[in-house]
């Protein structure tokens, strides 16, 4: 979108940095858009199906496309820094683009897109190499009649068993090729169920629980899978009642076992939960209280637990669970009480929480089977297991660089998180703090066990209830499996070097997971353990030994062969940003345990201007010196690096600890197209909306969604309406000037002072342009599998949450930082001399430490 005759200054509240001392101006429209390169890829994909045999370039992840599987993974599964693999360490080390894959092995596919197929294995489990490990696949090869297969990642030759034989044609290929989906696809799942050798392993780690852990020492090595068991804990403590999220929780966890139906009795939700699962409920303050709600009980029976630091299971585990349905009624009634503890006002619960040990209780009713535990939070644990002591909130500069508030205070939290994780336990926590709840602390939980943190800082029933309900809607309902193992293997002369993500890792190779969903994307680094040849492709395969949650053992194996290249250039070329720039996001966030903020931001800036200057050295030697050379792969590279120094976790200035670490988490494993739309937030102008634009097609009823704009007060005018979106966040900004008749027909009122700034949501009015944002809304949530998101009203000059608005247009001089023009003068001129010469010059060292520590 081009820039509108007036613009609007900055408001002074925005905090930035400035640069100092004489300089070129720069400007705004002059330099590259991150949001020009999203619109036309957009627009390439948007009626292109992508094809993924190696060669062609790969849709961003910010696009939506159609996929064809051709043996090779799509990009929904697998991604990688650079679809042109340096064929040696030394030219990987010259370009500087690190060596990266991020996996999202449960990605939701388009419902026009093929399934992944399922293949059935029997008891002898799926064919794999005799070497190292990996499972046959479309790339490999058959020789000696049929009767041996060479991995394509070691090039061992394995025999092929008897049940599995086939005679090859003419061209080597195996005459049942059309009836083996694995030699077919890229992406398939092995059914292994039959095979004990596949089952999840009895976890290592004993609880200190005096009940039904002690006798694991006697079961048998691995257990037979089962479906899945949700445990849901609630904080009963005074602050989580008073403050109606107890309630709250009630009615989302109503909802999805029960549906929800309108006074007249038309059904507006339906039951959520997948059939076949059973529940069981806790509830805890300073102790623990287990429910017994098996049908035959004619009320909830309560069995307390006063001894908060050696917990223990009051009834066997297979009596706290139970099918939802059967046990309605009383479940019901379980939660109607919890409910009526609200409204009575009386005999308010302690003012105390035993979340580590309610965690240890449901911990040991699903050691034997795995499963996930959803917890409701709002007071920080003061007793029981690994409890914790208020910790006042250090204010300004000293603690950005306190790693007492990143890291657990408290070990036995690191040691439940990895208890779980072998357990195969998930644990996710909806968290509704007033005060410090140290997340730093509680948060390794889910963090190791491959769980969410849902955030909601100063819960308002109104307005977050119905956000908490579509988060735990789709907890529930998207693709999840439990008692996880993952494993990433590389062909010859690739070797994976580190791990990234929300997992524990056991031993350098296989991460662990309680829980791994749809949503979720662990990354790996890879190093050269030798020379590539171009004439043959480079190959990645990740496996996930998994257990669905209709209690199915399986094995999801993605494939990708990578082109190989020798020359700089091509490298470039199919290099991935997208990939890089969640690298560079995940990588600062590990390093904040033991580096300073400061000096993140520093190799931040470093790594984009070394890749700037490497793509100088090699690929356009020839230009001017003074000219800016930015490749068309990394021409976002410069403001997404700015952003990582703006977001959240990085950022230059004081932000609550329990704020900075819940963002962490959710960075660490979100997917690349969600990081991408963090940290450069979406933003639309609504008041330049034509009349067909996000409204059903006559014909096909598809809804085309309007291009985005840049982020920055620059390209805004006083007389319009914005919204834009972080993906946590959307603020909808509306202009002092701003037209009676748009606010009349987006609102419902002309005056811009009489515009509810509280409202949740907007009115549905039979307006044209209302219909048009909330379906754009809409389209928002469903691309997040219907996850709601927090709106604001932010109305220029006269709302405090104007202030969130502003901090979200990274572009612009806000978050103790530089502007996109001022960043992109420093990175010039660290790009065009090269790091060596530019760290040796004190002027320009000036000039970055302004950019990097405002």
């Amino acid at each position: 979108m081009c820039a509108h005759r007036t613009h609007i200054p900055q408001p002074p509240h925005s905090a930035g940095a400035t640069l100092p001392g004489l300089r070129a101006h720069i400007e705004p429209h002059q330099i590259p858009s991150p949001v020009d390169g999203i619109e036309a890829d957009r627009a390439k994909w948007e009626n292109q199906t992508y094809m993924t045999l190696p060669g062609s370039h790969v849709p961003q992840s910010t696009s939506d496309f159609l996929a064809i599987d051709q043996g090779n993974s799509s990009p929904k599964f697998i991604r990688v820094s650079t679809w042109n693999m340096p064929s040696t360490s030394r030219l990987a080390e010259e370009l500087d683009i690190p060596i990266v894959a991020a996996i999202q092995p449960f990605a939701d596919l388009d419902e026009r897109e093929e399934p992944v197929p399922l293949v059935e294995c029997g008891g002898s489990g799926p064919a794999r190499c005799e070497k190292c490990g990996a499972y046959v696949n479309a790339w490999c090869t058959w020789t000696a009649g049929g009767s041996r297969w060479k991995c394509n990642l070691c090039a061992h030759e394995t025999r092929v068993e008897s049940d599995y034989f086939s005679l090859l044609d003419a061209n080597f290929n195996r005459l049942d090729y059309h009836e083996r989906p694995e030699l077919q696809k890229g992406t398939v799942d092995f059914v292994v169920s039959q095979s004990s050798d596949y089952w999840a392993s009895n976890p290592s780690q004993l609880l200190n629980s005096s009940n039904s852990l002690t006798d694991l020492t006697s079961v048998a090595p691995a257990r037979k899978p089962e479906t899945m068991r949700y445990i849901f804990a609630l904080d009963v403590s005074d602050t989580a009642v008073l403050s109606g999220f107890v309630t709250s929780a009630c009615v989302a966890l109503r909802t999805i076992l029960y549906g929800r139906h309108s006074e007249d009795g038309t059904e507006v939700a339906l039951p959520s939960l997948p059939s076949g699962c059973s529940i069981a409920f806790i509830s805890f303050d300073d102790t623990i209280h287990f429910y017994d709600v098996s049908p035959n009980q004619i009320i909830p029976r309560q069995l307390v637990i006063p001894d908060v630091d050696d917990p223990f299971l009051p009834l066997p585990s297979s009596a706290l669970f139970v099918d939802p349905h059967q046990s309605r009624a009383v479940i019901e009634g379980l939660l109607d009480n919890f409910q009526q503890r609200q409204a009575s006002g009386l005999q308010l619960p302690s003012s105390q929480s035993c979340l580590g040990s309610a965690l240890h209780a449901s911990l040991a009713a699903l050691v034997n089977t795995g499963g996930q535990v959803v917890s409701f939070v709002s007071t920080l644990p003061g007793l029981g297991l690994g409890k914790l002591t208020p910790l006042e909130n250090a204010r300004g500069d000293e603690a950005l660089d306190d790693k007492k508030y990143y890291a657990p205070r408290n070990v036995e939290w690191n040691n439940l998180g990895e208890t779980c994780a072998d357990a195969g336990v998930g644990v996710t926590i909806f968290m509704a703090p007033t005060k410090f709840v140290d997340v730093g602390s509680i948060g390794a939980v889910p963090s190791l066990s491959g769980g969410d943190i849902f955030f909601h800082w100063d819960f308002k029933p109104l307005r977050d209830g119905p956000i908490m309900e579509s988060q735990l809607r789709r907890l529930v309902t998207r693709k999840t499996a439990f008692n996880c193992t993952l494993r990433v293997r590389a062909s010859n002369g690739l070797r994976p070097a580190r791990l990234m993500g929300n997992f524990h890792l056991p031993n350098p190779t296989t991460p662990t997971l309680g829980t791994l969903d749809a949503d979720k994307t662990l990354s790996v680094s890879f190093d050269h353990s030798a020379t590539l040849s171009p004439h043959q492709y480079a190959y990645i395969q990740c496996a996930v030994l998994h257990t669905t949650i209709d209690g199915q053992r399986r094995v999801r194996v993605i494939n990708l062969a990578i082109q190989v290249a020798e020359l700089a250039g091509s490298v470039f070329r199919f290099a991935d940003m997208d990939v890089v720039v969640t690298h560079m996001m995940r990588q600062s966030i590990s390093h904040m345990l033991n580096h300073k903020l400061s000096s993140i931001r520093d190799e931040l800036t470093e790594l984009c201007s070394a890749i700037l200057y490497s793509y100088r050295r090699n690929c356009a030697a020839a230009t001017v010196q003074s000219q800016l050379i930015i490749p068309e792969a990394f021409r976002g590279l410069p403001v997404y690096t700015l952003s990582i120094n703006k977001s959240k976790p990085m950022k230059a200035k004081y932000i609550d600890p329990d704020i900075r670490n819940y963002y962490r988490h959710m960075l660490l494993g979100a997917s690349v197209r969600s990081t991408m739309y963090h940290l450069y937030p979406r933003m639309l102008a609504v008041h330049d909306l034509d009349d067909t634009i996000a409204l059903p097609h006559p014909e096909t009823g598809a809804i085309e969604m309007p291009s985005l704009m840049r982020a920055s007060y620059v390209f805004m005018q006083e007389d319009g309406i914005y919204l834009i979106d972080n993906e946590e966040l959307q603020v909808l900004w509306v202009g002092q000037a701003a037209s009676p008749q748009l606010l009349l027909d987006l609102f419902g009122m002309e005056d811009i002072f009489k515009v509810d700034s509280r409202i949740t949501e907007l009115p549905v009015l039979e307006t044209r342009l209302s219909k048009q944002v909330r379906n754009i809304l809409a389209q928002r949530s469903e691309e997040k599998g219907g996850r709601a998101t927090r709106l604001l009203i932010a109305r220029q000059n006269f709302d405090a949450t104007e202030i969130e608005f502003a901090d979200m247009l990274v572009e612009d001089h806000n978050n103790a930082a530089l502007s996109y023009p001022d960043c992109t003068y420093c990175t010039i001129r660290f790009s065009l001399r090269g790091l060596d010469s530019v760290l040796l010059i004190p002027a320009e060292r000036h000039a970055f430490d302004a950019l990097l520590d405002g």
